[in-house]
């Protein structure tokens, strides 16, 4: 009994880890910035700057998450490049590994009413 137990947390365990190497389908919500100023950037005021460091610096389009505070570089460079500045919804595949989105869509955030 005891073996069946171990086994099954064994491949348990393995089954998790093995997740999180594919990738987490979900949907985020944040802002488009670039990876080298992240939060510094989340706001629509930061869009011309964000794309001066993406053609300049060598920056990636990143989308800012405010509740984590995390920076993840987005797979949809052109399309996130559209967005600069924007709060967005952002649909796809995370890596957390290598902090990466792969986009499969990507929307303006609904306005918040008062």
């Amino acid at each position: 009994m005891k073996k069946l137990v171990s086994r099954t947390l064994v491949l348990a365990v393995a089954l998790g880890v093995a997740s999180l190497a594919f990738g987490q389908d979900g949907s985020w919500n944040g802002w488009v910035t670039d990876t080298n100023c992240g939060a510094k950037g989340a706001s629509a005021s930061h869009a011309e700057c964000a794309a001066k460091c993406v053609k300049e610096k060598g920056a990636k389009w990143a989308l800012y998450t405010p509740g984590d505070k995390g920076v993840w570089e987005l797979s949809d460079q052109a399309g996130a490049a559209k967005m600069a500045g924007k709060e967005v919804t952002v649909k796809g595949k995370m890596d957390a590994a290598k902090k990466m989105i792969t986009v499969s869509s990507m929307t303006e955030a609904a306005t918040k009413k008062m």
